[in-house]
């Protein structure tokens, strides 16, 4: 049996419906015991309780053969990388206690570094915790999510503006979807691998002008490409709701990404191969 954490987002879900359609045991871990039933009926066994109760998550991961996790977002912490690491710890200390032998987790590209890479800096901390309890680990270092599109899509529809926080809007980047993710998880998750490693997760490149044109052909509209300069991002993420703290952070991993900072470091690549058209169609419905 596979146990999977964050069921209920995008990555966690695509993982477990992965191991599900290819026949394998699920597990999985849910806060709210109506978003479980939806897994009950597909065929999952579902645990209601915390990644953060350390108990709880030791005793869900006793004699399962593999067990997907990620760092969930905290965007209401006043001290973000505490939160994580408490986390961390948390999660870190329940493998240990299991005794179980793998761990795939969703990371992110940057995680090689321990600074200057804002909420990334707990992926960081997560994976050499992980580490150190002994237990192989799957570390999955995707880049980018065409999922990222949603954020634009009310700006888009509401002014026919798109807001570009980057330094220039011809640059193109690999941006991978999240079901591609997830298959790769369960990929990684029944591969179960003698020893640890790290897999760079790229996808197709776009720029964020060539996401912009993609979105508003799906709209029927043109959109106006909004150049925030760089010393604004901080302060344009707190306008759109999102609160200091994480917004700082974002300000910071963006501003890696877009001096080089934050690179792609990896034992290993794969590539999807799902399209921002795709991701556009469901962000729009």
């Amino acid at each position: 049996m596979f146990v999977i954490a964050g069921v209920t987002g995008h990555v966690g879900s695509a993982t477990a419906k992965s191991l599900l359609a290819k026949g394998a045991k699920v597990k999985v871990i849910v806060r709210d015991a109506k978003k479980g039933a939806e897994w009950s009926k597909l065929g999952a066994e579902v645990a209601q309780g915390s990644i953060t109760d350390t108990a709880f998550l030791t005793g869900a991961l006793k004699g399962a053969e593999g067990f997907f996790t990620l760092l969930p977002p905290d965007f209401v912490s006043a001290d973000l990388f505490a939160g994580q690491k408490a986390t961390s710890d948390a999660i870190a200390a329940a493998v240990k206690a299991s005794g179980i032998k793998h761990v795939v987790l969703l990371s992110s590209v940057g995680a090689h570094l321990s600074e200057k890479n804002g909420p990334i800096k707990g992926l960081n901390y997560l994976e050499g915790a992980l580490k150190a309890t002994g237990v192989t680990l799957t570390a999955l270092r995707p880049g980018s999510f065409q999922e990222n599109v949603h954020n634009s899509v009310g700006a888009a529809k509401a002014t026919g503006q798109f807001y570009n926080l980057s330094l220039s809007a011809d640059y193109a980047y690999p941006q991978i979807a999240t079901q591609d993710i997830g298959a790769f998880a369960a990929e990684a998750l029944l591969a179960k691998p003698a020893k640890s490693e790290s897999v760079l997760i790229l996808g197709p490149s776009y720029s964020p002008r060539q996401v912009a044109e993609k979105l508003g052909a799906a709209l029927g509209k043109t959109l106006q490409i909004v150049d925030v300069p760089m010393a604004n991002w901080a302060g344009a993420l707190q306008q759109g709701g999102v609160p200091k703290p994480m917004a700082d952070a974002l300000a910071e991993m963006y501003v890696g990404f877009n001096t080089g900072i934050i690179t792609g470091v990896g034992d290993r690549t794969v590539q999807g191969t799902t399209t921002i058209d795709e991701v556009i169609k469901h962000a729009i419905a």
